[in-house]
């Protein structure tokens, strides 16, 4: 069977994950499992708004692989704007793009995490506004995760269980369950998941909170 391009630039794309977190022993939290999930849901929300928004179709790459390759440049790693070079060189390197979406797929990743949004606000990306939101949000929707927020206190920040627990209950109350709030969600489908992780995550920590 003849592969997609599409599927061609992920196997590269994922080769480069596995590479990186080797290299800078990125824990699993933001790890290979997490660079599918994030792509898996932009995957499902591209596939929304390209309905609506055909334009979509000619920024898919750059969509994807974004998706796939925005913790690998994480400041929690290494320093931000290496690993951004080190990204921009490797899709050069194996002509995954073209030189002005290689640095599109620079300003998406490094503009998109939270922390970066509540401090300056929205980039300014033109084109690529909605394919910006779309990669933003599919991370954001990982985020209800409880489980990915323990193993990330765990592993890098060396806290026992307990601790990791307290620490995610505090993160879930100040943060995460606050994204709709702060109105981070701007695609119907987001949206309308963001509020079923929503109720999800909050029945969760229920349940979490009598262990302590």
């Amino acid at each position: 069977m003849k592969l997609t391009p599409i599927v061609i630039l992920a196997q590269k794309a994922f080769q480069y994950v596995i590479q990186t977190c080797n290299k800078y022993q990125i824990d699993e939290s933001h790890a290979l499992k997490h660079s599918m999930e994030v792509f898996h849901m932009t995957n499902k929300i591209y596939q929304k708004e390209v309905m609506k928004f055909p334009y979509l179709e000619s920024q898919k790459q750059v969509i994807f692989l974004s998706a796939i390759l925005h913790d690998m440049c994480d400041k929690k790693y290494m320093p931000e704007d290496a690993g951004i070079v080190q990204i921009q060189k490797y899709l050069a390197k194996n002509d995954m793009l073209e030189h002005p979406e290689i640095s599109m797929v620079g300003k998406i990743i490094s503009s998109m995490s939270y922390s970066k949004v509540k401090e300056y606000g929205f980039p300014e990306l033109g084109d690529y506004q909605l394919a910006y939101h779309i990669v933003r949000e599919a991370d954001l929707l990982a985020a209800y995760d409880i489980d990915r927020c323990m193993i990330y206190s765990m592993f890098r920040e060396g806290l026992d269980y307990e601790g990791a627990l307290k620490r995610t209950i505090t993160l879930f109350d100040e943060r995460v369950l606050n994204y709709r709030n702060d109105r981070l969600f701007v695609t119907a489908y987001s949206k309308n998941l963001s509020l079923r992780l929503h109720d999800k995550a909050v029945s969760e920590l229920e349940v979490l909170r009598k262990l302590l």
